[in-house]
C-alpha cells in the first residue's frame, strides 16, 4: 500500500481516471518546493474580478492572462512561484528580485494589460463607481487586491498548498489535478506533489484539509 491510501478503495473520477483517497494532506513526494521562499520577497495574493464577474477562465481571459503575466514580468521581472486561476479571482504567489517589493506596480501593469485586451476583444465589464469613472478605472478588476507576505517556509507551505487545492475547496472539481488552470501541474512533474494529492472523488468520505485561518484574510 502506499503512502496515503487506505485499504483497498479504489474508484474514478469524472474523467474516467483512476483516483486513489489521499490521506496525507501535508506529505510532498519531495520538499523541493520550499526553496522558492525568498526571505523578504516572496508574497501571497488574492486578486479579484468587479463583482465578482466569472470570466477569468473563458478561453479568451486565460490567453489574455498569459500575455499580461508575460508583459509584465518582461518589464518588471518576478518569478511566479504558484497560480491558481478561478472564474473570478485568482492567486497567486510571487517572489520579486532582491531589494524590490513594489508588487502594487506590477499588478497595476498587468490589470492594465488584461483590461485593454479584455474590451478590444469585446469582453463585457461592470457598472462602476462615480469615483472609478473620474478615475477612468474600468469595470473588469476590483481595485484593491489581498497581499500578504510570506514569513518563513512553513507559512510558505501552507499558502503553497492553500492555493493548489482551491478548486477543491470552491467544489470546481474534485482532485486538484483536474482543474487546468494552475501551476500544481508543473510541481506534479518536480515531484513536489503526488499526481494524487488531496484528490476526494469517489464516494468515500474523508477529512479534507482546513485552510480557514488563511481563507478569512484571503478574500475568500
Amino acid at each position: 500500500m502506499e503512502a496515503g491510501e487506505t485499504g483497498r478503495v479504489r474508484s474514478a473520477d469524472h474523467h474516467g481516471h483512476d483516483c486513489k483517497p489521499n490521506l496525507a494532506w501535508y506529505v510532498h513526494a519531495m520538499p523541493d518546493y520550499r526553496r522558492a521562499f525568498a526571505p523578504g520577497g516572496t508574497f501571497f495574493f488574492t486578486v479579484v474580478t468587479a463583482n465578482r464577474a466569472p470570466i477569468l477562465c473563458t478561453r479568451v481571459a486565460i490567453g489574455l492572462l498569459r500575455s499580461a503575466f508575460a508583459e509584465t514580468r518582461r518589464r518588471r521581472p518576478f518569478t511566479i512561484d504558484a497560480i491558481m486561476i478561478l472564474p473570478d479571482h485568482l492567486h497567486a504567489i510571487w517572489t520579486l528580485p532582491k531589494d524590490d517589493h513594489d508588487f502594487s506596480i506590477r499588478w497595476a501593469l498587468l490589470k492594465k494589460s488584461f483590461t485593454q485586451g479584455w474590451l478590444a476583444a469585446s469582453g463585457g465589464e461592470q457598472a462602476t463607481s462615480e469615483s472609478n469613472c473620474r478615475h477612468r478605472r474600468r469595470g473588469v478588476w476590483q481595485r484593491k487586491f489581498w497581499e500578504h507576505t510570506i514569513r518563513d517556509e512553513r507559512d510558505f507551505g501552507r499558502h503553497f498548498d492553500y492555493i493548489h487545492f482551491n478548486p477543491v475547496r470552491h467544489e470546481l472539481v474534485r482532485c486538484p489535478r483536474q482543474w487546468p488552470h494552475s501551476s500544481f501541474h508543473q510541481w506534479v512533474k518536480k515531484g513536489a506533489y503526488e499526481w494524487r494529492w488531496n484528490c476526494v472523488c469517489g464516494r468515500r468520505r474523508i477529512r479534507q484539509p482546513s485552510f480557514d485561518a488563511i481563507a478569512k484574510t484571503a478574500m475568500e
